[in-house]
């Protein structure tokens, strides 16, 4: 008598198993960890049910009341968990098994009831079950399996961290099974951290990985992309297709694109939250859509029925990305096509892929005009309803229509009718050809016409061209070449429109004063000068012939910082190094503020003034006090009363004959307030310097 696993793979219509599910379901094998890598599509989620069913059953049968779960099963997006749970639900169903599903984006609440009343196999994905988990209502003291499904997946996912916890919370002495399309160094570094001497299996080798999948490469110009794609998609009628592209962006595009074109599409990205991607893949299940666009992450694994053609809008960025896509077609010994949209720009990045992925590819052309149109008169010949019997209404129809019109015109309404159901297939260019070439545009017979506006004016051909088609009542198909001069502009108007625009003008004014005057010929244009070389536009001729610049020691001191009404006087800044040249030692650093350059009182020796201390962490540093023509600093709690020389109460700053100056103002000789820098006396002298 067969087991309950083997009826089920019996009713499923099984009747060899493929080789992966031949390698892990080897009895040597019951106990051991497996670290298996498989390629995509051979069936590994039915192999791993196989695989644990000993482990989950033992002896029996028939699984016993739910209560904490045997196994927990983890995928890397909640397409592939749903998927898998529906995979293990048929295979399980003849032995009572309860699966349920924690992926996030679902009710927490609901899946924590089900978790409560009880569960054999638990598949969710990470983010989702380490919740649980800390939360408490998912239990794994009882686990006696581990499988990580798409495991490479998931650590380019960044869910390392949440498979290391609950790795680490499972019981020591449960089995752990990695699924993985390809073993990593982190993958092996995973497996070797947390398996008990797994069995490596690579069933990649043994078989062909290619086998079932027509490998194309369809060459296009660079604008022709998404019609290559529609082409395609109309070549293939009638078959289920899924369209990949790398951003969500490009898949809202080509949604729209083939949504406007008639194709039934559903999308599948990121930014869609769960129940709009579960309704788009039950629509691709339930034939109501026939193609599907989706980015790499959210079509992980996914598994639409008789889906026979992947099409790569988008090159993949990898060669795991570029099987991982086409996986998606050509399972379970179907036969599929992968095709990849290739630009001239991405021929050499084709190339690499195929190379590396040790893809054998036909480079070939999109499907033409001609070529959907034939394929489309075939189908429709070889349609079933040719050969199936009419009833009554149909006959009497067809005779009425036979009273009505010629074999031959029914037989022509028929195709055109049948034509219109479908968009029409799109004219494609060469993959060699940048498209059309402008011409250059042919005026025709002109007149010329000159405005009253110019240069001078601001005036600017972008807001002519409006002014002239509003006030003359013509369109700018009639408006030739516009130059703006300085003071007046000439306007080409073709000769058919110039009775009309001088009509509308009437005195000939068009607006804000601009008059239009009607010229007898065409205007004499001054000619531009051509510029001259940079090298012969000055007397100093080029670089190379002026020698090298000496040492900077030897130009002679700079000098004192002259005051700010000196710098008339200092003549022009001296050119910077052409860098051709040495430059010498570095020059003595500049004087301080409080230093004789800066000071209106000459010689640091007659001054009292010191550097500032430096102090460590202070950048800013304290204010010198100035002397001079602004005397003395007044010191920390000197009287207020001091009186300057007359008698007469002073401010902060006073200025001479006791009225008090302004604020932030210095007194200074002669009755007129002196700046920060006061300035030198008409007579050429130095400022008065204050009495010790």
């Amino acid at each position: 008598m067969l087991s309950p696993l083997s009826q089920a793979l019996e009713a499923r219509g099984y009747e060899t198993l493929t080789p992966v599910q031949e390698a892990v379901s080897a009895p040597e094998l019951a106990e051991k960890d497996l670290l298996v890598s498989a390629q995509t599509g051979s069936g590994k989620t039915v192999g791993f049910g196989i695989a644990i069913a000993p482990t989950l059953l033992g002896e029996a049968e028939h699984f016993g009341p739910a209560e904490a779960p045997l196994a927990l099963v983890i995928a890397p997006t909640r397409e592939l968990a749903f998927q898998v749970m529906r995979e293990l639900q048929w295979l399980y169903a003849r032995t009572g098994a309860q699966v349920a599903s924690c992926v996030g984006g679902m009710d927490m609440r609901q899946e924590r009831r089900t978790l409560e009343r009880g569960a054999h196999i638990v598949v969710g994905t990470p983010g989702r079950l380490r919740d649980h988990i800390e939360r408490g209502s998912l239990d794994m003291s009882g686990l006696r399996a581990i499988v990580l499904d798409e495991a490479d997946e998931m650590l380019d996912l960044g869910f390392r961290e949440d498979l290391e916890f609950m790795l680490g919370q499972a019981p020591e002495d449960r089995r752990t099974l990695l699924f993985s399309a390809t073993v990593p160094p982190m993958i092996a570094k995973l497996a070797g951290q947390f398996q008990r001497d797994a069995e490596r299996i690579s069933t990649i080798s043994k078989t062909d990985q290619h086998a079932d999948i027509s490998y194309q490469v369809l060459r296009v110009a660079q604008s022709d992309g998404d019609n290559a794609v529609f082409n395609l998609l109309r070549f293939h009628e009638g078959e289920s297709a899924i369209v990949f592209a790398n951003t969500r962006a490009a898949v809202n595009h080509l949604t729209a694109r083939l949504t406007n074109r008639g194709l039934p599409t559903v999308s599948l990205s990121g930014e869609l939250s769960q129940t709009e991607r579960t309704h788009a893949l039950q629509a691709m299940r339930d034939g109501r859509a026939r193609v599907c666009v989706a980015t790499d992450v959210a079509a992980r694994g996914i598994d639409l029925p008789n889906l026979s053609l992947v099409i790569h809008a988008e090159l993949p960025t990898n060669t795991e990305s570029l099987l991982h896509r086409s996986g998606r077609t050509g399972r379970a010994g179907r036969k599929g096509v992968s095709a990849l949209i290739v630009t001239p720009k991405v021929v050499k990045k084709a190339e690499r892929l195929l190379k590396w992925a040790k893809i054998s590819a036909e480079w070939t052309l999109p499907p033409s005009v001609e070529d959907v149109l034939e394929r489309d008169e075939a189908r429709l010949l070889a349609d079933p309803s040719w050969s199936d019997p009419l009833n009554e209404d149909e006959a009497a129809f067809a005779e009425r229509l036979l009273a009505a019109h010629s074999p031959q015109e029914i037989a022509g309404a028929f195709l055109r009718l049948h034509r219109l159901r479908h968009a029409a297939p799109e004219d494609l260019m060469s993959p060699d050809e940048r498209g059309p070439k402008r011409e250059p545009r042919e005026f025709g017979p002109s007149r010329w016409i000159s405005l009253s506006v110019g240069r001078n004016d601001r005036a600017e051909a972008r807001w002519l061209l409006p002014l002239l088609c509003r006030a003359g009542d013509i369109e700018k198909t009639a408006i030739g070449a516009i130059r703006v001069q300085d003071s007046e502009t000439y306007v080409e108007l073709a000769e058919p429109a110039i009775d009309g625009f001088m009509t509308a003008l009437g005195d000939g004014t068009l607006e804000q004063g601009i008059t239009a005057t009607l010229m007898e010929g065409a205007p004499v244009l001054p000619a531009r000068s051509p510029r001259p070389p940079r090298d012969d536009r000055g007397p100093r001729g080029p670089r190379e012939d002026r020698g090298p610049r000496g040492p900077r020691e030897d130009r002679g001191p700079r000098g004192p910082r002259p005051q700010r009404d000196d710098f008339a006087a200092r003549g022009p800044r001296r050119p910077y190094d052409d860098g051709d040249a040495p430059r010498g030692p570095k020059p003595a650093p500049r004087p301080r503020r409080e230093d004789s350059a800066y000071h209106p009182d000459g010689p640091a020796e007659a001054s009292d003034s010191r550097p500032a201390p430096k102090r460590k962490g202070v950048w800013k540093t304290e204010k010198p006090s100035h002397e001079g023509a602004h005397g003395p600093a007044k010191a920390r709690g000197k009287p207020k009363d001091d009186k300057p020389k007359g008698g007469k109460p002073a401010g902060k700053f006073a200025k001479p004959g006791g009225k008090p100056a302004a604020k932030g103002k210095a007194p200074a000789k002669g009755g007129k307030p002196a700046g920060k820098f006061a300035k030198p006396r008409p007579g050429g002298g130095e400022p008065p310097k204050r009495k010790n």
